[in-house]
């Protein structure tokens, strides 16, 4: 199975990145990872790696609801940032509101709306479709 190069978590929940970060250890997912507190941090840092071709990450898991910047105006950022790479975002939150669920389906960027906590089985169907 590949194994992917950098993983993105943009969670203000220390519980969900530690037993995410975790969990992507023990499977193999990826060689690094790069956390973000809020979808404002995620930006301004994410931003100038995707302008300079850096290591820009291959799979975004991404929180929709954190202070500061949520989800969603995360992703109205990010879709104007231009990128040479595709990059894979997922939606994993504890949301089971049809009203997110429906609004993540707007966004062709969106891959899948994985509701916490996440499995190894998920990131087995992750990996097999990067």
């Amino acid at each position: 199975m590949n194994k992917i190069d950098v993983a993105c978590i943009i969670d203000d929940d220390p519980i969900f990145i530690f037993g995410a970060k975790r969990m992507m250890q023990l499977s193999n997912f990826c060689n690094s990872f790069m956390v973000f507190k809020n979808g404002q941090e995620a930006i301004n840092n994410l931003k100038p790696i995707m302008n300079s071709d850096e290591a820009i990450p291959n799979v975004i898991l991404l929180d929709i609801n954190m202070p500061i910047m949520d989800g969603w105006q995360f992703l109205d950022e990010f879709v104007k940032i231009e990128s040479h790479k595709s990059i894979t975002i997922y939606i994993v939150s504890s949301s089971i509101d049809p009203v997110d669920l429906n609004r993540a389906k707007r966004y062709d960027n969106i891959t899948d709306y994985i509701i916490k906590p996440i499995s190894f089985k998920k990131l087995e169907s992750i990996l097999q479709g990067v």
